[in-house]
């Protein structure tokens, strides 16, 4: 039992710091977008990436979900049946999916409002939303397989490719929002290519019915859920973009960015308190541990929180290079919505703990 809990702590830290790492990452290309992207060309970036966030539920429709349940529980001969048809399948499908966005993509851009000088977009969006979906089962299967070290490499490399790009595509040929969807396809792209060796293992040419039509029956019921969950998420940037315009959605898009400070440390702790609390579960004087835990949390979360929400606007002004700041000046009119997003995550990290006395 004991050697399991470590097992289950080592891929929970790898996967943890891989996430952690990525979000900060990615996080370093918002001081470049802002000193070199004019806040409404920003705003339609954030505002179509709001719908692929959406559209990825949509494409994998909660096989990535059915595939784990399945394939975990299957013998070493049956594992090819419980890759390869959700694979093949969820492959056929965003095909269908991706040709039926590109023959509607007029009625698309009329419904979403999108600026004709940017409708050439929607062809990355369908490349990004293929390769995104083609990598999710084979992902799944690294975390199944618990090769988290592959898993974290895969992804860390897909940003750093991602964010060379932004900035070689963005500083040296002024492409603009359209250098962020053409990193994005390449990195995407990436991931996929990495992970066909894995792919190519596993895969048979073959749609076991049987096993589809029971993941389907599992699987689907994800999509409802799945979507409310997503739309939470991202429904305040059409919303914004409703009641204002591009520019201001592209500011406060940038603003929320800087609530990244508080996001990795609630990320951080949300990854140890999970090993934590299954290790410590059954102790005789686990209630006064947690609540010991969850005081610290609170102490250093409102230290932090107070502390960003007195000197933001001078972190945001901090010079990195020639007069480029950590947020571009255009930008810096939506810095009083910091303090609301860091006391969203703060309390988003003090709910695992109060579960914990439940």
């Amino acid at each position: 039992m004991i050697e399991k809990l470590k097992e289950l702590t080592k891929d929970t830290a790898i996967y943890g710091i891989s996430t952690i790492v990525g979000r900060f990452l990615g996080f370093l290309l918002v001081p470049f977008y802002t000193n070199f992207i004019a806040p409404n060309e920003y705003g339609i970036f954030a505002y179509i990436y709001a719908y692929i966030a959406f559209l990825n539920i949509v494409y994998i429709y909660g096989m990535d979900a059915a595939f784990l349940k399945y394939t975990s529980i299957a013998d070493k001969e049956e594992k090819k049946d419980t890759f390869s048809t959700p694979f093949i399948f969820v492959t056929l499908t965003s095909i269908v999916f991706s040709v039926v966005i590109y023959f509607t993509q007029d009625s698309l851009k009329s419904i979403l409002n999108i600026p004709e000088s940017y409708s050439y977009l929607i062809y990355f969006v369908i490349f990004i939303l293929f390769f995104d979906t083609l990598a999710l089962i084979p992902f799944a299967d690294l975390r199944l397989e618990r090769k988290a070290f592959k898993f974290a490499t895969i992804k860390i490399l897909n940003i750093i490719l991602n964010l060379s790009l932004n900035i070689i595509l963005i500083s040296y040929y002024d492409l603009g929002i359209k250098a962020i969807f053409i990193s994005n396809v390449i990195a995407s792209a990436f991931s996929f290519v990495a992970l066909i060796p894995d792919i190519w293992k596993k895969f048979r040419a073959v749609i076991d019915f049987s096993v589809l039509k029971k993941m389907l029956r599992f699987g689907l019921p994800y999509l409802p859920a799945s979507i409310a969950a997503m739309i939470v998420q991202v429904i305040d940037r059409p919303i914004l973009r409703s009641l204002a315009d591009d520019a201001t959605l592209g500011i406060y898009q940038a603003n929320y960015k800087l609530g990244i400070f508080m996001m990795l440390f609630v990320s951080m702790f949300q990854y140890a308190w999970q090993p934590f609390f299954l290790t410590n579960a059954k102790e005789k004087n686990a209630k006064e541990i947690f609540s010991k835990v969850l005081t610290l949390f609170a102490i250093v979360g409102a230290v932090i929180l107070v502390s960003l929400s007195l000197f933001v606007e001078e972190i945001a002004k901090i010079e990195i290079y020639q007069g480029h700041t950590i947020i571009g000046k255009e930008y810096l009119g939506g810095i009083a919505i910091v303090p609301i997003i860091l006391f969203g995550y703060y309390f988003h990290g003090l709910m695992p703990a109060f579960f914990a006395f439940l």
